[in-house]
């Protein structure tokens, strides 16, 4: 393990302690006797309060300080000056999954992922506030913290995901929270990738299982990625280990060709590739999967439980509904638009976003697919500010995924889209199979250019 990492996860563990202290003071202190209760501090509120009076302007909240969120925040403020915008996110600090794989091997540092939220939003002119979300009320368009309540004229949800480890565990929540201490995903910043980082630096050998989501997932290339970067990692400690992937798909995709190239030349005896691999069953306490393809034991694992839109949606009361009547996961939108189906003044930017095509079924969950639906629904309020009605705009998607450190190659896919004659979003895939240096710099430039459009 490099000295970096030793540093970053220093930087991490004090920081985390410091986030313990302040959210349990309990334990730093004796419980008062009943009665006696102290005040609380000046800064903390309670969730019947008012956080924020009504003033003059105009306001928009934005829930969730995701690339979606952060974005959103940026561009309002930019394009409708007079609005009064809020950007409320549980985290101190912005954490950005997509670049964490490269993180993980150590390609990058800890620095690089992340970003203060206060400065950022000092800095841009908007106002953010650390704080848990805890009710959103359409009917009154108000959303309840745990720091006090505040109303809103437009909201912008930017929920991203959350794990369904009910469909592998059902009610069995000691083996769910099992799965999600010892073995996460990593796909929800930030604590599950220090967690990850951790454990493949210390991984000795044996099998190291990673299971994918079914579709829709965050980010479908990046777990084919990882395990490219993790055995790149492994093969440079010449470790007796092997990577299995158990794909819940019945090839790889997208820019299938293109890993399983890498597969097969660079890390031939490290990753095994299985597909159709459907989870029947999980123990995380005796560390055996079941599957259509088969039974798997590991020593280490890399759980990917089906993802869903995460909770902030829920609470919004936004999920669709499946053909079965059930809810089918995924925040029901108007495809051109972006607003809830069932009210004008709510948006849902990013992953959670639902159906949108017959063709394609979702967007592609990418961050950089949140950026670009939070440039056009900032957009769609200054349309709507100025009393134009807007027309509709598409995104578009780039993802480069890195398959070897030494040398450093990568492939990516682009996703065009338009609308058809009959007005149906269309999606045109053109992936770049080649493994090439050049592909390297083309990411990190990209993600120079995002990263300046978030935070200037």
């Amino acid at each position: 393990m490099t000295d970096r990492h030793n540093a970053s996860r220093r930087r991490f563990l004090a920081a985390s302690g410091g986030i313990a202290a302040l959210a349990a003071p309990g334990l730093a202190q004796a419980v008062p006797r009943a009665g006696t209760e102290r005040p609380l501090p000046p800064l903390v509120g309670r969730s019947s309060e008012t956080l924020l009076p009504r003033g003059k302007a105009r306001r928009v909240v934005i829930c969730g300080g995701g690339w979606g969120g952060i974005t959103a925040a940026r561009y309002l403020r930019q394009q409708v000056p007079h609005l009064e915008v809020v950007l409320l996110e549980r985290n101190q600090n912005f954490f950005s999954c997509p670049m964490s794989n490269k993180w993980l091997v150590d390609v990058v540092d800890t620095q690089y992922l992340t970003k203060d939220y206060l400065k950022v939003s000092e800095e841009l002119g908007y106002r953010f506030i650390q704080t848990e979300i805890l009710e959103i009320e359409r009917g009154t368009k108000r959303v309840v913290t745990a720091a006090g309540a505040l109303d809103y004229d437009y909201l912008i949800l930017s929920p991203g995901i959350r794990y369904n480890y009910e469909a592998w565990f059902g009610n069995d929540r000691r083996a769910a929270e099992a799965t999600r201490a010892r073995f996460p995903a990593a796909y929800i910043p930030s604590a599950e990738h220090f967690h990850l980082k951790q454990a493949i630096h210390d991984f000795k050998g044996g099998d190291l299982v990673m299971t994918l989501p079914p579709p829709p997932q965050r980010c479908p290339p990046s777990p084919y990625e990882r395990a490219c970067l993790i055995a790149s990692l492994f093969k440079a400690k010449k470790l007796n280990a092997r990577i299995i992937i158990l794909d819940h798909k019945d090839d790889v995709r997208p820019i299938g060709p293109g890993f399983k190239a890498a597969f097969q030349e660079l890390y031939k005896d490290i990753v095994t590739y299985v597909p159709n691999a459907h989870v029947k069953e999980v123990d995380p306490f005796n560390k055996r999967i079941k599957t259509a393809a088969g039974d798997f034991d590991f020593d280490h694992a890399i759980l990917m439980a089906p993802h869903q839109a995460g909770d902030l949606a829920w609470r919004a009361g936004v999920v669709g509904q499946s053909f079965q009547g059930g809810p089918d996961g995924w925040a029901a939108v108007d495809p051109l638009f972006l607003h809830a189906e069932d009210d004008k003044d709510v948006y849902v930017i990013g992953d959670a976003v639902g159906y949108v095509s017959p063709q394609f079924s979702f967007y592609p969950k990418a961050g950089h697919v949140a950026n670009q639906h939070a440039r056009i629904v900032a957009h769609y309020i200054a349309e709507r500010e100025a009393e134009r009605e807007p027309g509709y705009r598409l995104p578009d998607n780039l993802c480069f995924m890195m398959v070897s450190t030494q040398p450093q190659e990568a492939i990516s896919v682009k996703f065009d889209y338009k609308v058809n004659s009959m007005g149906i979003i269309e999606q045109t895939q053109i992936d770049f199979n080649e493994r090439k240096p050049e592909t390297v710099g083309e990411d990190f430039e990209w993600a120079r250019g995002i990263y300046a459009d978030m935070f200037g």
